[in-house]
This record gives structure tokens, C-alpha cells and sequence, in this order.
């Protein structure tokens, strides 16, 4: 994620925390400044730290159960409406996605439990509407903290861990695209139910609002795009009209294919055929003004671009194109020969096909 700065690894995953985090912190201080001085203002950050650190465990909670079903997490990002693990996929059979959505609030119940028995935490309900009051035990406002995350996080609103909870619960019968269009619908509905309440006094009410609205919409798109490519091969969305270059290529001689051309990128292929790299019109621009023309395609090109044979699935060339740092897959036959390639935008159109197909078939069946 943009903006962010790497803490520290954790059994291959990376923790990240936003810049805009930062401000959450100055902001807390400053309020808390205002109230009751400098003393106050430390105690109102330590608690926000203490906080993201329970948030910080509770997404690791999901990334380890993710794991036991041989599901990876890149990273954990810290922001300041909460805690984001970009795990590499979500489980498609319904008790699996339950196992790992629950994960995370059981963390918090666990943090809670411990704060209260075994730190001796005093707590009661009446600390769950004072968070914000330095008076109040430190070790009791946390555990208060974590009993309101986990509930939080329980709202059935997708793509939230209730949210996806429904999600599994409501694909038994209906199926996981469905499922996920049904669910999403509820969660941005909720979505603006909170930005109300927000709306009344509670900025961040917003902002997390607008997240979860987003991120429902956009969890139902991939969900949708993923289930058009499913049935197809590589073969069959790849394309095999274009202009490549050759190990020996200069950048004048990409720029020349870019002018006369409607390609983006071009595959540098060499004498056995083989992919050796892709040069893409941002990298050639700035070879253009760092390196002149006749700077070597070899020296500029996209290196370790992934390749899958022609009968590769096209839903896990999907998955591998939103996951990878390149924006292009090689497509090769059995000598591993470059026999065409599939881009973001391709694919695209391959899910706007589909759509409309799907679309027209629904209206043809309902007339």
C-alpha cells in the first residue's frame, strides 16, 4: 500500500503503518492537550498505541487461520479507521471463510479476558463510554477497547467480519457469487446507517463508513470479474496480434512500435522464443529521459514477468495479475516459446463480455 512504511516481518507477513496514522496520533494529542495538558496528551497516545496494537493482533489472527488453509498475507497494514491483511484470497467454502473471519474478533475476546483475570484489569461497562478519559484505568480502558472491536467487528456489514460471516452463511444455499452480491447490498446499506450516526458528531464514524462502502462495492466487483473467468483457459483470452521486440532492441526502436501501434507494452522475445522481459510505455518514457535511444531494451525492460502454459485456468490468471507487481502475464506453449500474453485491460474486457452476456441472458429469462 502506498504511503506506508514498513515495521517490521512477522513469519513472512509484513506490518505497515499509513502516514495518515500519524496524524490520527497528533490529533489525539492535541484534543487530549486541550483537556488536561501534557500528561493527558501522552496517556491519550498510548492508549491509541495500545489500541493498534490489539488491532495489530487481531488481523494476524485472521492471517494464521488464513494460513492453516495454505492462504498467504502479504502484509498488515495499519490506518487509522483500523487494521488491513491483504490476505492473498478469502476461502471459498463457507466454514473455512467462518474459521478465518472469526479469527480476529476471538483475538480481542482473548486480550479482553486476559486484561480483566489475569492483569486484573477492573472493568465494567460503564468503561465502555469512557475510552477517552485519562481518569479511568489504562489496562481497563483497553480491555473495554477490545470487547468494542470485537462487537464492531461482528456488524454484519460486509466486508467487515460479520459481514463476511454472512457472506459464508448466506453461500450454502445460494452459492459464493451470490452470497457476496447479497451480502455486499446489506453491508453498504449498513454503510450508510453509520455514516448517519457519524454525520452527528463522529468524523472517524464517517470515514469507516466510506471504507466499508467502498470496499464492499469492490469486493463484490473482483468476486463477479473472478466468476466470468471461471470455464476458460489462458488461451482463449490472450492475445496473439502484436509487436514484440528482440534482445538487441533499443528504446528508439520501442518508441518507433509505440508510435505505430495501439500497444502498451511489448514482450522482448529472444532467438528460442522465450520471454525475456516486457517494456511498457511508463519504463520506456523514462529510459527516453535518463538514457537516450539507444539505450538497450535490456537495461530497461520489466524483468521476471510470470508466464502460465495455454491451458492455464484463466480465474488463477486473474488472481495472479491482482496479486503481482506486474500488469502483464506471458502465455507459452510446451517448449516455452511466448505464443501471446494477457493484460489487466484484456482481461477487463473479458469480464465486460461477459457481463453483458449474463445480463441479457437474465432479461431473456425473466421475459
Amino acid at each position: 500500500m502506498s504511503w506506508s512504511i514498513k515495521l517490521f516481518d512477522v513469519g513472512g507477513t509484513a506490518v505497515r503503518v499509513h502516514l495518515t496514522f500519524f496524524l490520527l496520533l497528533a490529533w489525539i494529542a492535541a484534543i487530549h492537550w486541550t483537556h488536561g495538558g501534557a500528561p493527558e496528551a501522552i496517556d491519550g497516545v498510548l492508549f491509541i498505541v495500545a489500541l493498534f496494537v490489539c488491532v495489530v493482533l487481531h488481523e494476524f489472527g485472521h492471517v494464521f487461520a488464513a494460513r492453516r488453509y495454505g492462504i498467504a498475507t502479504s502484509d498488515v497494514t495499519l490506518l487509522p479507521i483500523g487494521g488491513v491483511a491483504s490476505l492473498e484470497r478469502m476461502p471459498e467454502k463457507p466454514g473455512q471463510e467462518i474459521v478465518v473471519a472469526l479469527a480476529g474478533p476471538a483475538v480481542n475476546v482473548v486480550i479482553a479476558l486476559a486484561l480483566m483475570f489475569l492483569l486484573g484489569a477492573q472493568f465494567d461497562l460503564s468503561q465502555m463510554a469512557q475510552l477517552e478519559q485519562a481518569q479511568t484505568s489504562l489496562i481497563g480502558r483497553i480491555a473495554a477497547a477490545n470487547v468494542m472491536l470485537c462487537v464492531f467487528n461482528l456488524i454484519p456489514a460486509f466486508p467487515m467480519d460479520g459481514g463476511r460471516v454472512l457472506r459464508a452463511v448466506l453461500a450454502i444455499g445460494m452459492g459464493y457469487t451470490r452470497a457476496t452480491r447479497v451480502a455486499a447490498s446489506i453491508g453498504q446499506g449498513l454503510a450508510v446507517a453509520l455514516g448517519f450516526l457519524g454525520l452527528m458528531g463522529n468524523p472517524l464514524l464517517v470515514l469507516v463508513a466510506v471504507f466499508i462502502f467502498l470496499a464492499a462495492s469492490g469486493e463484490a466487483g473482483y468476486v463477479q470479474a473472478r466468476d466470468y473467468t471461471r470455464g476458460y483457459l489462458a488461451s482463449h483470452a490472450m492475445i496473439t496480434a502484436y509487436q514484440a521486440l528482440n534482445p538487441a532492441s533499443t528504446a528508439d526502436d520501442a518508441a518507433a512500435l509505440l508510435l505505430r501501434t495501439t500497444q502498451q507494452e511489448f514482450p522482448v522475445v529472444d532467438g528460442a522464443g522465450a520471454l525475456r522481459g516486457v517494456v511498457t510505455r511508463e519504463n520506456l518514457i523514462t529510459a527516453l529521459q535518463e538514457k537516450g535511444g539507444a539505450a538497450p531494451v535490456l537495461d530497461f525492460m520489466a524483468r521476471d514477468v510470470p508466464t502460465v502454459p495455454e491451458n492455464a485456468c484463466l480465474d488463477n490468471v486473474f488472481e495472479l495479475l491482482r496479486r503481482g507487481s506486474q500488469r502483464i502475464v506471458g502465455v507459452v506453449d510446451r517448449q516455452q516459446r511466448l505464443v501471446g500474453y494477457i493484460t489487466s485491460e484484456n482481461l477487463a474486457e473479458l469480464v465486460m463480455i461477459q457481463s453483458s452476456r449474463s445480463a441479457r441472458a437474465e432479461r431473456a429469462a425473466a421475459a
